[in-house]
């Protein structure tokens, strides 16, 4: 009971201001806060760089990706909050509230299973840029791209946190611009604003145009295989809705984070099931769930938009200028989420470093207040996605 005691938290002094961080010409730029709070490090280094418009994107900008444009088709085929992080706004803070607030093999477990799957998504994102590229050409080198790719995440992460924050928010800016425009493209085509002057509607929603449609039937008949096909797609919906352990993981170098937090968390929120909510009734207006185009799309595993809704509906419509931009933004929007899956992996192994729980040196930063330790072992770690 005592060491438990030793970790209770003294709300009246949980944040201390440290100092005012000025401008190149003197004037006050924003306020640095470290936290000083009984039983918790003071070892951490790392600056309050990220600004609300920043916070309010990082959320969509590692959650939105090619889950909500081009592999939601394979469930098209199936199935027809904030109060702690805001109170103490710490670098890797869930993570490290599983060891202070429950028990500290939870923290241990939560924090490495964390940094496990962050790490290993920047590889898959990495392999699905080369792939995306892939619907222009296969010309360029395999580890050109990789190279490429992760020099890029380097500088962007390695250098300064702003940095990450400002190709963050115009990454996510680009995701957004791209759901809203398939949004809209949806309306227009049906409605008749399209090459064919087809007027589809809902037509695919029909049971007597479309049979099987609304609810479809996926491995079993009857209603346990549309209950088999619910269950597929909300399995699948489970797997890509992220966000608000996004933003939390950016509490630690926030400005001002007892006022920009919550209101990210809350945004976030709504945006990203905006988003997916409406993306998924779009994907099931343009197409058909049985058209065979889909369905052959997604056996042979076309690049990059090539199995996306979207692009088979503007190619049944004949669109031919539409898909390679929606590529382009899908190819920013892969980009986006491996840039995410670096930071959040490198602070999650410096929360594990503040908490003694891995190497001590992985807590020192550059003057930039960059963990450069945490963020070389993460990249190292995407090299595994090179094939020798």
């Amino acid at each position: 009971m005592e060491r438990k005691n030793s970790k209770l938290i003294d709300v009246e002094g949980v944040m201390a201001e440290k100092k005012t961080v000025f401008g190149f010409k003197g004037e006050a730029s924003g306020r640095e806060h470290k936290i000083r709070l009984d039983g918790i490090s003071s070892r951490d280094q790392t600056h309050r760089r990220l600004k609300n418009r920043h916070i309010q994107l990082i959320g969509i900008g590692g959650t939105v990706g090619t889950a909500l444009f081009v592999q939601i088709g394979s469930s098209l085929t199936k199935g027809g909050p904030a109060e702690m992080v805001t109170w103490i706004p710490i670098s890797s803070p869930f993570v490290r509230f599983a060891d202070r607030f429950v028990d500290p093999a939870l923290g241990f477990c939560a924090g490495y299973n964390f940094f496990a799957l962050q790490a290993a998504l920047v590889p898959f994102e990495v392999t699905a840029f080369n792939l995306v590229l892939q619907f222009w050409t296969d010309k360029i080198p395999v580890v050109a791209v990789i190279f490429f790719v992760l020099i890029c995440y380097a500088a962007l992460n390695l250098f300064a946190v702003k940095w990450y924050g400002e190709s963050e928010f115009w990454l996510a800016i680009g995701k957004v611009t791209l759901a809203v425009g398939m949004m809209v493209f949806t309306f227009v085509t049906m409605v008749g604003g399209n090459p064919l002057h087809d007027k589809y509607g809902f037509r695919n929603w029909d049971p007597s145009k479309v049979q099987g449609a609304p609810f479809v039937e996926y491995s079993k008949e009857g209603s346990l295989g549309r209950f088999l096909g619910f269950l597929a797609c909300f399995i699948q919906a489970s797997f890509t809705i992220a966000g608000p352990d996004y933003v939390a993981m950016a509490a630690g170098e926030a400005e001002l984070p007892r006022r920009n937090m919550p209101s990210a968390f809350t945004s976030v929120f709504y945006r990203l099931t905006t988003f997916f909510v409406l993306g998924s009734l779009c994907i099931g207006i343009v197409v058909p769930y049985s058209d065979p185009d889909l369905l052959a799309a997604l056996s042979d595993a076309r690049p990059g938009a090539g199995s996306s809704p979207y692009v088979i509906a503007m190619q049944h419509l004949h669109i031919s200028v539409l898909p390679h931009i929606v590529n382009a933004l899908i190819l920013t929007a892969v980009f986006s989420a491996g840039n995410s899956y670096v930071y959040c992996a490198s602070r999650t192994l410096l929360g594990l470093a503040l908490e003694g729980k891995a190497p001590r040196i992985l807590t020192r930063c550059n003057a930039n207040g960059v963990p450069i330790y945490c963020v070389g072992v993460t990249l190292a770690i995407a090299l595994l996605c090179m094939r020798f």
